[in-house]
């Protein structure tokens, strides 16, 4: 996937500034994933004229890495998109961790057609700007990449100029 095969109006729309939620995560009172809320979820963003979604994003979905929930978050939300609305939302798939499971979710998000990784690089604390670099040129081999900034205060790092400026 590249930025020349996102459809032309997605991708205009995006550039005009088109939100794109972070999409939540409804479990059921049992804590598991609720399969119809979840695409309830999709529809209602959808509906209220979001350019795309971001699935498997921000820290309240980072955990769903951990229960196998990863997959099917992503496929409910893409299945959603694709025959809900008659436009191509932008789709957008969190992708974490280090540079072997970030592209193993971007291959994922892509397997699902994805048009983009929202990536994280929180727990790359200490990794130099080259580094960091080096990771985001991995996954955005994979995938086109959105420069997402996690603050310090809820568990990101600093990320100064020269990142921003080699990242772009």
């Amino acid at each position: 996937m590249q930025i020349a095969d996102i459809p032309s109006q997605t991708l205009a729309a995006f550039r005009r500034g088109g939100v794109i939620p972070a999409h939540p995560l409804a479990l059921d009172a049992g804590r598991k994933l609720d399969e119809r809320r979840q695409r309830a979820l999709s529809r209602y963003y959808l509906d209220a004229g979001a350019a795309g979604l971001a699935v498997a994003v921000h820290t309240t979905q980072f955990a769903i890495r951990q229960v196998g929930l990863l997959e099917p978050v992503l496929r409910l939300a893409r299945e959603e998109a694709e025959g809900w609305v008659d436009r191509t939302p932008l789709m957008v798939a969190g992708a974490v961790g280090p540079t072997a499971q970030a592209v193993t979710e971007a291959e994922l998000a892509r397997g699902l057609g994805y048009h983009a990784v929202l990536l994280s690089l929180a727990g790359h604390d200490g990794a130099s700007v080259d580094e960091l670099i080096a990771h985001a040129k991995a996954v955005g081999a994979v995938m086109p990449l959105i420069g997402f900034y996690l603050q310090p205060a809820v568990g990101g790092r600093v990320l100064d100029r020269e990142f921003w400026r080699r990242f772009a």
